[in-house]
């Protein structure tokens, strides 16, 4: 019965995860990267056409990375329905309070195992094997947000996996941290020449990582590791010392600052 359920989960899962590449990175595409968003974006920013082969790319490495995910989310349901897991269904059990507190405890924990194996991916002998294909958008684009090497996608798999056997999660709030980083990956994919001159990135890039942060990562490779926060990158010195004024000159139209 695990085998068969382990197969079930996984094809069905890997259809979810697909729907939801496409559906959330293809909307964001369209919207940021057609005619229409030319009515609210910089208009003194050099914006940059991504080419299809560029893009194609990044679709087969996601669809690898969807594979991989399928299948540790295959593991999960099914040592779940063996009672291995800490995963519950009843929000009673810890108390509602309990809810937001995991949800943002995840979220923490998660940035700081992001940060960590992001920085290990870039050593020299590691990152031909573990994060040059992502790293082939220079310029990425929201086909980029989950386009991992396959060894990435086990590695990004194994937090999710362990996660649920340490820490007791309502399966809602595995949901909401699932959700959270789809829309965060895409986000961040953007770039900066894709949001209006009005976007908050002064204020929200000093904790918050968005596109303008995320973007010099893609350009230095040596500076931002972080998902969600900028609080290892500020703490370990890894915080491109001139991010505040390659905000700034994101703003005023000075794009080749970084």
């Amino acid at each position: 019965m695990r085998e068969q359920s382990f197969e079930f989960y996984s094809i069905a899962f890997l259809g979810i995860i697909m729907f939801r590449y496409f559906l959330v990175a293809g909307i964001t595409y369209w919207v940021f990267y057609s005619p229409i968003s030319r009515s609210f974006i910089n208009p003194r920013l050099r914006h940059r056409v991504p080419s299809w082969p560029a893009i194609r790319h990044d679709i087969n490495l996601s669809a690898l990375s969807a594979l991989v995910f399928a299948l540790a989310a295959g593991f999960i349901l099914s040592s779940y329905e063996d009672g291995a897991t800490r995963l519950y269904t009843d929000p009673r059990q810890y108390g509602l309070w309990y809810l937001g507190v995991s949800y943002s405890a995840v979220l923490v924990l998660q940035d700081t195992y992001f940060y960590f194996t992001h920085r290990l991916f870039h050593h020299p002998k590691l990152f031909p094997w573990l994060h040059r294909g992502h790293h082939r958008s220079r310029y990425p684009t929201p086909w980029t947000s989950f386009a991992f090497d396959p060894l990435e996608a086990v590695v990004q798999a194994l937090f999710l996996v362990g996660i649920v056997f340490v820490l007791p999660l309502h399966f809602i709030t595995v949901l909401a941290v699932l959700t959270t980083m789809t829309v965060w990956a895409v986000l961040n994919h953007l770039g900066p020449d894709r949001l209006p001159a009005l976007f908050p990135h002064h204020w929200l890039g000093e904790w918050v990582i968005g596109p303008a942060h995320h973007s010099i990562h893609h350009l230095k490779y040596a500076v931002h590791y972080g998902l969600y926060f900028t609080f290892w990158d500020r703490l370990l010195g890894t915080q491109d010392p001139n991010y505040t004024q390659n905000l700034s000159d994101f703003r005023f139209g000075r794009s080749d600052s970084v």
